[in-house]
C-alpha cells in the first residue's frame, strides 16, 4: 500500500460521525460526497420504508455492476458522539470514553479507500456493486430489503471482527420469541384465590426450560421478563421474551415447539391463557468450498500473503441476509477488535490488510 495515511484519515473522519441504527443519514451523506468526488453515482433504495431508517441503503454500480456486491453497514451499535480517536503504536483506539466505531466504519473506510485508489490510479477493475446498509446492528432490515440487481451472484461483506486471513463461511440463524401469559387480576390480600397469577405461570415455565448452550451449535436464552402492575395486585399479564440460535433450522424449530409446549402446559395448570409469537431475525447459512465466492476470497487472501481460514459464527450479519435471498456471501475478517465496547480498537496493519483484500477482489487480472 502506497498511502496508508490516507486510509487512516478516511477511517477517522468516519468514526467522528454520529449514526446509530435508524439514523444513518450523516454517514450516507459522507459516502455520497466521497464517491461523487471520485466521479461515481450513488443511489438510495427504498429499504427505509421497512427499516424505518432516515435513509435507504446506498448502492453504487461500477462498470455495469458485475455479479459481485461489496458491502459494509453504516450504523453503530452505540453512540460515537464526542469520540476521540487515538493513534497509539500499532493500533487506533478511542480515548476510552466511547466506542471507537470500528464496527463497521473500518469496513466503510476500506471500501471507500479502495475506490479512491482505483479511480485515481486508473486501475482496471471487474464490474461490481458497492452497497452500504442500514440497521445491521438492530434488525438487519437494511440488508433484508436491499434492492440489488438480479445479476448479483455473490457477496463479500467487510464486517467480521476476526483478523484478516479469516472469513466466516458459516453462521447461525436466530429466532426470537415472545410469550404473553394472561391471568386474572385480583386484590392480593382480600381475594388472592380469585386471581390467576401470570408471573407464577411464567416462572414455572422458565424453570423447566434449559437455557444457555444446548449443544455445540445451539443456544437458548430468555432475556426479558415483565409483568404485574402493583405489589398488592395478582399479576394479570406477564411477557417473556427470548431467542434461539443454531446452525440448523430444524433444531431451532424443535426447541421452539418445546418452549411453546412448556409455557402452554404450565399456564393451563393455573388456568392462564397463552399467546405465543415468534419471528426469524436471520436464517443460518453455509457457503461451501466449491462455490465461486469461497474460491475468490481464498485466492484473494493468498495473494495478500495471508493464510485463508474459514470460520463459523454464532452471530448474525448482513451476510445472513444475502445468503437467505440466494446470494452466496462470506463475511471477511477486517480486525474490528472488541466490538461494541469502549475498548474497541483496530490494528493499523489489519486496516491496511483489509484494504489489500478488497483491492485483490476488485481489480481485473
Amino acid at each position: 500500500m502506497k498511502n496508508p495515511d490516507r486510509l487512516i484519515e478516511i477511517f477517522i473522519s468516519l468514526v467522528k460521525i454520529e449514526a446509530l441504527s435508524g439514523n444513518e443519514k450523516p454517514v450516507a451523506d459522507f459516502i455520497r460526497s466521497f464517491l461523487a468526488e471520485n466521479s461515481l453515482t450513488v443511489m438510495a433504495d427504498n429499504s427505509y420504508l421497512k427499516s424505518k431508517s432516515n435513509t435507504g441503503n446506498l448502492i453504487c454500480i461500477v462498470e455495469g455492476g458485475g455479479d459481485s456486491v461489496f458491502l459494509s453497514h453504516m450504523d453503530t451499535a452505540r453512540s460515537t458522539k464526542d469520540v476521540r480517536p487515538v493513534l497509539t503504536g500499532d493500533r487506533i483506539i478511542s480515548s476510552g470514553d466511547t466506542v471507537l466505531g470500528v464496527d463497521n466504519r473500518s469496513g466503510i473506510a476500506v471500501l471507500l479507500f479502495t475506490m479512491e485508489k482505483i479511480i485515481k490510479e486508473k486501475i482496471n477493475t471487474k464490474g461490481f456493486t458497492l452497497a452500504f446498509t442500514t440497521c445491521e446492528e438492530t434488525t438487519l432490515l437494511g440488508s433484508r430489503n436491499l434492492e440489488l440487481n438480479r445479476k448479483i451472484k455473490k457477496g463479500f461483506v467487510f464486517d467480521s471482527s476476526l483478523r484478516p486471513g479469516n472469513f466466516i463461511n458459516s453462521a447461525c440463524g436466530a429466532l426470537g420469541f415472545k410469550v404473553i401469559i394472561k391471568g386474572k387480576a385480583s386484590h392480593s390480600a382480600i381475594a388472592p384465590e380469585k386471581g390467576i397469577n401470570s408471573i407464577e405461570a411464567a416462572s414455572k415455565a422458565v424453570a423447566k426450560i434449559q437455557q444457555g448452550r444446548i449443544d455445540r451449535e445451539t443456544t437458548l436464552n430468555i432475556g426479558r421478563i415483565a409483568g404485574g402492575s402493583a405489589v398488592n395486585v395478582i399479576p394479570e399479564e406477564t411477557v417473556v421474551e427470548g431467542e434461539i440460535r443454531s446452525f440448523k433450522i430444524e433444531k431451532i424449530t424443535k426447541l421452539l415447539e418445546k418452549v411453546k409446549n412448556i409455557f402452554e402446559h404450565e399456564s393451563a395448570a393455573l388456568s392462564a391463557k397463552v399467546e405465543f409469537q415468534y419471528e426469524w431475525d436471520f436464517k443460518p447459512y453455509v457457503v461451501s468450498s466449491d462455490l465461486q465466492v469461497y474460491k475468490e476470497i481464498v485466492e484473494a487472501l493468498k495473494k495478500t500473503g495471508l493464510s485463508p481460514q474459514p470460520n463459523s459464527s454464532l452471530a448474525g450479519s448482513d451476510a445472513n441476509s444475502l445468503n437467505e435471498i440466494g446470494i452466496p456471501s462470506v463475511n471477511i475478517g477486517i480486525g474490528a477488535q472488541n466490538p461494541h465496547s469502549n475498548d474497541e480498537f483496530i490494528y493499523i496493519e489489519d486496516l491496511i490488510k483489509a484494504a489489500d483484500i478488497a483491492f485483490e477482489l476488485i481489480k481485473k487480472e
